[in-house]
């Protein structure tokens, strides 16, 4: 199975996080910033190497908390 985001809002979301291809798991790229952005909303596509190649999709919702309030 392949993975891929797909669909990030807002767009500067491809800047702040990215997904291993391979198993799925998905990182931050850079630093999270409640003040900026408080949610970010991720599509994460699935397929695999079948024939015909099967695909899916699931939607992920990031909320971001301010620790100092």
């Amino acid at each position: 199975i392949s993975y891929s985001l797909q669909h990030l809002f807002p767009q500067n979301g491809r800047a702040v996080f990215e997904i291993d291809r391979n198993s799925g798991e998905i990182r931050l790229r850079g630093q999270l910033d409640f003040e900026d952005v408080g949610v970010y909303r991720l599509q994460v596509d699935a397929s695999d190497q079948g024939n015909p190649p099967l695909s899916g999709h699931c939607k992920v919702f990031v909320q971001v908390l301010d620790v100092n309030d």
